[in-house]
């Protein structure tokens, strides 16, 4: 099991000191219009001693409340996070104290509000993952970049897969192919096919070029063949003259065979056609197939062929990968922007893939939600308070202390409109 991250201290950023000397800035502020107005309660208060000013009764009560309405302010902010004063009074600290319970809360929120079965499937079909795929895949950098990032994984993916394992499953799966067909029959139709289209006589034509060869490279050894089987007392240019005409005569024939519509060539057809109709109907030659067949896929040549092939292909294939401009990156990228192209112009397409990925996040997502919310609370039940405390307090801190600056302001108001209604009351 995959043990659960501790919260560690955020790295010093410029955007993280930028938070934070927003938030030193904002709860200076704070705290100084706090001690603004008591310095001006306590002025007002002084002043109505020595002089009868009508105003400073209405000074004094703004500011007694403003002072009053900043330190509750002050006190409900600090008590989210810490005791105030490092008293323990009921009801503060509340973010460390609930950490364990707050993380219960979020992952159940998380479940319930984003997780629903039929909130899921209500957003998957508004947001259409197809169709901004095909917009996104439209950008030829955001296709070349697919086609890169694509790349850069394969070497990782070959270094991966064993090359003995691969070749054993490429050997089971060519074997179980092998196995399900039927050769012999499948042979005879290939043979007739390729004497209905006239591919025979490309091959009887090369046939006819390497008997040739043959014939003119072993010139020397017809001739000491001949020698070793005539009469001794012939002369030694009888037995030359003799091989010369037989190899001549031998040359003259293949030579007469080039021609399309040679008697042999339609016998040699003729032959192919009957054996491709015994491959069909034959038992005992379809059994000699079968058996044949079994002995190659047995072989241990087979092995090395397929390890060899296996080879040679992963060489190749990181040779081409080394290269930026390599055909499979380059098939890589002309394929993702296809797929895009695709997408864009099926509708069909896209709703078939959308369909697919609602069913994936519904069986694979939404059922496990429990966990999912069990994982959050686990995540946050390990955190370090401290940490915690400090990360929330930095992310919020300047927006509650707006919340004091404005407790200070209206509850000066409030004061004020108290007082004078007190006063105009008597």
């Amino acid at each position: 099991m995959t043990p659960i991250p501790e919260m560690a201290p955020a790295p010093a950023n410029s955007k993280h000191d930028e938070r934070s000397a927003q938030y030193r800035r904002m709860k200076r502020l704070a705290t100084g219009l706090l001690l603004a107005m008591a310095v001006v309660f306590v002025a007002a208060l002084l002043a109505q001693r020595r002089f009868d000013w009508p105003w400073l009764p209405f000074l004094r009560a703004f500011a007694e409340a403003a002072m009053i309405g900043a330190i509750a302010d002050w006190f409900a902010v600090v008590a989210l996070f810490r005791r105030p004063f490092g008293l323990p009074i009921p009801h503060t600290a509340i973010i460390p104290r609930n950490k364990d319970r707050i993380g219960e809360s979020l992952g159940a929120f998380i479940c319930n509000n984003f997780l629903a079965p039929e909130l899921v499937a209500a957003r998957l079909d508004a947001l259409d993952p197809a169709g901004r795929a095909a917009a996104w895949l439209a950008d030829p950098a955001n296709a070349g970049a697919v086609a890169r990032r694509g790349a850069a994984w394969l070497p990782t993916i070959l270094a991966g897969l064993e090359d003995e394992g691969l070749a054993r499953v490429l050997k089971a799966s060519l074997g179980r192919g092998v196995a399900a067909v039927d050769a012999a029959p499948l042979a005879g139709r290939v043979l007739a096919l390729m004497v209905a289209r006239g591919r025979h006589q490309a091959l009887l034509d090369r046939a006819v070029e390497l008997a040739e060869d043959v014939l003119l490279a072993n010139h020397d050894l017809i001739r000491a063949r001949v020698a070793e089987r005539v009469w001794r007392w012939l002369p030694r240019w009888v037995d030359r003259k003799l091989a010369d005409t037989i190899l001549v005569g031998l040359l003259e024939t293949l030579g007469e065979l080039r021609d399309p519509d040679h008697p042999w060539r339609a016998t040699v057809q003729a032959a192919i056609l009957d054996f491709a109709l015994r491959l069909d109907t034959d038992p005992a030659l379809r059994a000699r197939v079968a058996e044949v067949k079994a002995e190659i896929a047995a072989s241990p040549l087979l092995d090395d062929y397929l390890n060899s092939l296996w080879s040679e292909m992963k060489a190749r294939l990181h040779a081409d990968l080394a290269r930026h401009d390599g055909d499979l990156s380059r098939w890589l990228e002309a394929a993702v922007a296809g797929l895009g192209r695709r997408l864009a112009a099926d509708a069909v397409l896209r709703a078939t893939l959308n369909r697919w990925l609602r069913r994936v996040v519904e069986r694979n997502v939404v059922p496990y939600r429990g966990e999912i919310g069990g994982f959050i609370a686990g995540v946050v039940r390990r955190w370090d308070t401290r940490t915690l405390v400090a990360k929330l307090e930095l992310q919020v801190g300047r927006d509650l202390q707006y919340i004091r600056i404005n407790g200070t302001i209206v509850g000066g108001l409030a004061g004020l409109a108290l007082y004078s209604v007190a006063r105009l009351l008597g």
